[in-house]
């Protein structure tokens, strides 16, 4: 047997005692505060067409004698640390506490200010300029000035480097500097999410003229690296200079990288670590009884996407897409795997928190196993369907892979489930190949970016080949209008759309799962696992 089949009989085995055990769902306890878009869509119409100036991120009182102690935070191993090619949340979260942003994210999804301090946008929407923070330098004593801004934004939108921001920001028509303290974007068509657009995991802000983003690492971020040792730890230490009043709150930074996710939790009840940010459902609940550790779960956008390519058979016949939605029971799988902690999906990365445009208007086909094996007769296939789903191994997604291949045995479709590292599955773009895959998708602010990035034809990272004419002017439509009410319809048609005929399902948003040692001062989790702020907890 081989390390991945003995590991799913392993999960087969454990999965009842897990669910004999799991705690009662837990409800949306912050969805009646309008968490979701509608907070950022305030914050946007704020700006209208004069000057606006965003109320500051919140922070700490500043320490009276700087930052003290050290905070140790449990980490996947990153790959990638130049900030244009950075993808998972190991490599952002490192990231983000070495550079900044121009803008940044609150846990209402409501732009906030960090190198940007206050910008205004014309009336019609093409032109934004941003003001610049004042007494801002990088790690090396350089001062951050609007080139800096300009030549960064135009490397991620350089075509030639293949980056995804390339299309991201491909709406730019120009970037200029106006003097050292501000800067212009100018757009070619109105884009009423460019300033979540300037948030993007990617836009971190380098030196002009960077060499070597990957090992360079100088930010403007509230901590400076030490000592980087690729195989197991990246060391900090507070940037004292730092242009944020109260941050860091620690002298020290020691993110420890850990290749399994259970090796992580075990640390941080032997107290070798302070934080663990992400880990399976399994391991969440056997933390919530344990003496000195608090669990913190934090609903997301975040979602688990099974799905089959369209572009070549078996995925190219709608009746076996039909067959596929109507042999998996989505309630079933999101108390099986999620322990109800989350929400139930609909086929749609447009969820619940984006209270907005999320819509109940279409109906979920009811689970009926008997039709999807006539829908597969009809589709040429009276035999069944055999297929290799190819898994990455980290969160729920094994999991997510034995009850799928339960659920759907019944219907005829037999599934050979291969698990493979997280690195294996991402690496040289091979999700993008397979026919049948599960790929975990982060939370974003807006439901926008996964529309544009993974869903249009021709999408960057369209891994299902998904390619629809009345899809595509709709995400346009809702990409470009000013007319709110026009984006809510666009919305909804877009959702009726997946679930009708997508060759996606998305069975769960899940939550972010984190735990730490008691004592822990300032840790609040955020919606973005990558961009949780470590420089506001105190130990």
């Amino acid at each position: 047997m081989s390390y991945a089949d003995e590991r799913l009989h392993l999960l087969q085995m454990a999965r009842s005692e897990v669910l004999a055990g799991r705690m009662s769902r837990r409800a949306f306890l912050r969805l009646g505060l309008a968490l979701g878009l509608s907070a950022g869509v305030t914050a946007l119409a704020a700006c209208g067409g004069g000057a606006s100036t965003p109320t500051p991120a919140s922070n700490p009182p500043s320490p009276a004698a700087g930052p003290t102690g050290r905070l140790r935070v449990a980490s996947e191993i990153p790959v990638q640390l130049d900030p244009a090619f950075a993808s998972s949340d190991a490599e952002i979260l490192i990231l983000n506490h070495v550079y900044d942003y121009l803008v940044d994210i609150d846990a209402s999804n409501a732009i906030v200010p960090r190198l940007a301090r206050e910008w205004t946008i014309s009336d019609d929407g093409l032109r934004y300029r941003l003001n610049l923070a004042a007494g801002v330098s990088f790690h090396d004593g350089s001062p951050l000035t609007a080139a800096d801004v300009v030549w960064t934004f135009n490397r991620l939108r350089d075509p030639a480097l293949q980056l995804p921001t390339a299309d991201l920001y491909a709406n730019i028509a120009d970037i200029a500097a106006d003097g050292d303290s501000a800067v212009v974007f100018t757009l070619t068509e109105p884009n009423p999410f460019f300033l979540y657009d300037l948030s993007d995991n990617h836009a971190l802000i380098l030196r002009a003229n960077t060499q070597n983003p990957a090992t360079a690492f100088n930010g403007t971020g509230p901590f400076k690296v030490v000592e980087y040792r690729t195989e197991n730890r990246i060391d900090l230490t507070a940037n004292t200079a730092y242009f944020q009043s109260g941050k860091p709150a620690v002298a020290s930074l020691e993110i420890i990288f850990f290749a399994d996710q259970a090796a992580a939790v075990d640390a941080l009840r032997g107290g070798q670590v302070d934080l663990v940010l992400r880990m399976p459902t399994p391991l969440f609940q056997t933390l919530q009884q344990a003496g000195g550790v608090v669990t913190v779960q934090t609903p997301t956008n975040g979602f688990d996407l099974i799905r089959l390519r369209a572009d070549r058979e078996p995925g190219n016949k709608p009746e076996v897409i039909r067959a596929l939605k109507l042999a998996t029971d989505r309630d079933a799988i999101f108390r099986q795997v999620k322990a109800g902690l989350g929400a139930v999906g609909r086929d749609s990365p447009i969820g619940p928190l984006f209270s907005a445009y999320y819509s109940e208007e279409t109906p979920l086909p009811a689970r009926d196993p008997a039709t999807a094996r006539q829908l597969l007769a009809t589709a040429g296939y009276p035999d069944g369907l055999q297929l290799d789903l190819h898994v990455p191994d980290s969160g729920d997604r094994p999991d997510l892979a034995v009850v799928l291949r339960e659920q759907w045995a019944e219907a005829g479709i037999n599934i050979n489930v291969i698990v493979e590292p997280e690195s294996v599955y991402y690496g040289d773009d091979r999700w993008l190949e397979v026919d049948l895959g599960i790929t975990g998708w982060g939370s974003r602010p807006i439901p926008q970016f996964y529309l544009d990035v993974m869903l249009v034809s021709g999408a960057v990272w369209n891994e299902s080949h998904f390619s629809d004419p009345e899809f595509d002017a709709l995400a346009a439509t809702a990409r470009t209008t000013l007319n709110e009410e026009e984006r809510v319809r666009a919305y909804r048609e877009i959702q009726r759309i997946l679930i009708e005929r997508g060759p996606i399902i998305i069975p769960y948003f899940f939550a972010q799962l984190s735990a730490h040692r008691e004592g822990l001062r300032g840790y609040v989790a955020k919606a973005f696992p990558g961009r949780t702020d470590l420089a506001a907890i105190a130990v």
